[in-house]
């Protein structure tokens, strides 16, 4: 049976489709409706309930070695309050899941980890840890609010002076409209935004704080369906779709994130580098008729050349795009591919991700 998140009501309250996922009962759009959710967050602003998503302490004098071990990105050298992603990879290179991990004082560190995740990863972290180190799964404590769009900071500052002035930074000791919250500089998007974590018990107080606060920018309530139009418009992986246990961090296009120069950590051995890589994630724009979606095969003159990872058609651009993987070969710009549609021939080409990136 699915969950419900201390904002439910809020959702019933303002017209929220609610559906099943990762567990939980969450909407996947209000009465606007998911394009104009998508062109909010593009051009004002949009507010999220992401409280389905986990939250992981891990704190000890063992705590920067155990973070070193398991996850591929570099913990050494941040400040208090700064966030690095990282994705965490199994012995064999796949990857277990991509997270965020925000050092919140000396020897200890908050992540956030993906909502249909949480579970697995917590274990895994728990059976390959070592040393003086704790891990705690504070997931149902807290709620996970983000408000995302070139609005955002503007709507927020009527409400608090602590917003991080750098992107992936978080303050810890944060008030917003006095309750006390960690506010985040972080987000799915594409655009700027913030990512506010707090207890359940003033959830829905902080929701209609916000709201009101956005309402002359015209801020509304977004699902999960501008979630994901969103984030694929930005080039964003998911995991599930342009990462699994299969299909390994370089191959998508996050070796930024992948430290290959560290010490040893659980995949390492496993990781190709760029001169033997096989397959790599790659931008497809519709060039014909047709919605693109996921798991659907991709040809070149005839031959297979990999598969779609995710599809939709984008508000904000106006045409249809997918992500894909593709053999190396055919993984160059202005390649162009076939891609068999429920038996149907759309044709697409290879484009540069993210196929939208915000002005500066």
């Amino acid at each position: 049976m699915e969950r419900k998140t201390p904002l439910y009501e809020m959702h019933r309250k303002y017209h929220g489709k609610m559906v099943p996922f990762a567990g939980y009962l969450l909407p996947i759009q209000y009465e606007e409706g998911i394009i104009k959710e998508h062109m909010a967050v593009r051009t004002g602003a949009g507010l999220f309930d992401v409280s389905h998503m986990g939250e992981i302490i891990c704190k000890g004098t063992d705590a920067l070695e155990n973070l070193q071990r398991m996850l591929t990105n570099d913990f050494t050298g941040m400040a208090d309050g700064q966030a690095r992603y990282s994705p965490m990879c199994n012995e064999m290179g796949g990857t277990v899941d991509d997270l965020i991990v925000y050092k919140k004082k000396a020897e200890e560190y908050f992540i956030v980890v993906n909502a249909s995740n949480k579970e697995k990863d917590y274990r895994w972290m728990l059976d390959h840890k070592f040393g003086e180190v704790v891990f705690e799964d504070i997931s149902d404590d807290i709620t996970q609010i983000a408000l995302q769009g070139p609005k955002s900071q503007e709507i927020l500052r009527k409400l608090t002076g602590d917003i991080p002035e750098k992107y992936y930074y978080g303050n810890f000791n944060g008030r917003v409209a006095q309750i006390p919250c960690i506010v985040s500089r972080t987000g799915y998007t594409g655009e700027d935004g913030f990512e506010l974590y707090l207890d359940n018990t003033y959830a829905e107080t902080m929701w209609e704080t916000l709201m009101e606060a956005g309402k002359e920018y015209g801020l509304i309530p977004c699902g999960l369906g501008a979630r994901d139009t969103l984030r694929l418009e930005a080039g964003m992986p998911l995991y599930g779709h342009e990462m699994n246990d299969e299909i390994n961090p370089v191959e998508t296009g996050l070796g930024f994130a992948v430290k290959m120069k560290k010490e040893d950590f659980i995949g390492k051995s496993h990781l190709p580098d760029k001169d033997s890589l096989l397959r790599k994630r790659v931008g497809l724009k519709v060039t014909g008729r047709g919605i693109i979606r996921e798991q659907e095969e991709v040809l070149v003159n005839g031959k297979k050349a990999g598969f779609t990872t995710s599809g939709t058609h984008c508000p904000y651009l106006g045409y249809p795009a997918a992500m894909a993987i593709l053999d190396k070969e055919y993984a160059i710009e202005g390649t162009k591919v076939t891609v068999i549609v429920r038996g149907r021939d759309v044709e697409a080409e290879v484009v540069p991700l993210p196929f939208y990136k915000k002005s500066k």
